[in-house]
């Protein structure tokens, strides 16, 4: 049930100047994504900004790019929410429109137990029958998924990977030494890719292919490949880059790094709002150093 191996992009949510889904400009980023090589889509992530879109919104959202994309690549929807029963209607959902995959983020606010996040996750994951990838991001969420935790989701037949997005090195390896060889690790943070492949891991679902496709991509297939320095070296390049992108709360900079870039993305919803002009100089500068924009 592997859902994909090498780069997932965590798609941003293009917008239109009401604010509303621009799903023309949609349909352009996700043929820019599939002609840049990239392994998967995740779509109404953390970057397509999940929380801010109504339900209709959601459903729309998902069933757009299952359809756009027609299995050329895996589509994963982020379904996960803090109230298990709408993460159900929305991964049943997800799974009746075609999707490969859901993305299931670790219940925010409520600050879950161990104990309840095995029942929260094991109570979706009975509901589909499609795989399931757990997000882990307790910077976002509050909770941690502890490892323990991930070895017991593991031995579920729907819960087949871990987005792994804690910033602990620590912790990812000891996951990497308990859980099964058939379950999945997927690095969450751009700055940690290499890394999390030398100790098993099967790819990333990223923020910077949205801008770096191709680079991120061969960041991980150098690696597949035996070319352990290329990809340490591709990983090292695009560290300030990376910085940048996560200088303030993601999708922020991404969405004004692709305007910058001639995407015409629009904005971010409240209660995102737009970067300061410091940072923005900031990424500027790293877009111009890492050849994403002319001088």
């Amino acid at each position: 049930m592997n859902l994909f191996t090498g780069v997932a992009t965590a798609i941003v949510t293009p917008m239109n100047e009401d604010g509303s889904i621009n799903f023309e400009k949609l349909d352009e980023l996700i043929e820019f994504q599939i002609d840049s090589g990239i392994n998967g889509i995740v779509i109404c992530g953390t970057t397509g900004e999940a929380s801010t879109l109504e339900y209709i919104e959601h459903k729309l959202a998902i069933e757009y790019t299952v359809n756009k994309v027609n299995g050329r690549v895996p589509v994963i929807a982020g379904t996960g929410s803090n109230n298990t029963s709408h993460a159900v209607t929305m991964s049943k959902y997800a799974q009746s429109v075609g999707t490969d995959g859901v993305l299931l983020v670790t219940p925010y606010y409520n600050k879950a137990t161990q104990r309840g996040l095995i029942q929260h996750f094991t109570s979706i994951a009975d509901n589909i029958n499609i795989p399931a990838i757990l997000y882990n991001v307790p910077g976002r969420t509050g909770v941690n998924i502890q490892p323990q935790t991930v070895l017991e989701l593991s031995r579920h037949q729907n819960i087949i990977g871990l987005k792994e997005a804690s910033g602990d090195i620590s912790q990812c390896v000891e996951i990497a030494s308990i859980v099964p060889e058939d379950f999945f690790i997927y690095s969450g943070n751009d700055d940690m890719i290499t890394p999390i492949l030398s100790i098993g891991g099967k790819g990333v679902i990223s923020v910077l292919s949205n801008i770096a496709p191709r680079e991120t991509v061969e960041m991980v297939s150098s690696f597949f490949e035996g070319n352990i320095k290329r990809s340490a070296y591709l990983q090292l390049k695009s560290k300030a880059l990376i910085d940048a992108l996560f200088c303030e709360v993601n999708p922020i900079p991404v969405k004004e790094a692709m305007n910058m870039m001639g995407f015409d993305v629009g904005s971010v919803r409240l209660p995102l709002y737009e970067m300061e002009e410091s940072n923005k100089e900031r990424l500027r500068k790293e877009l111009l150093n890492y050849g994403l924009l002319r001088r």
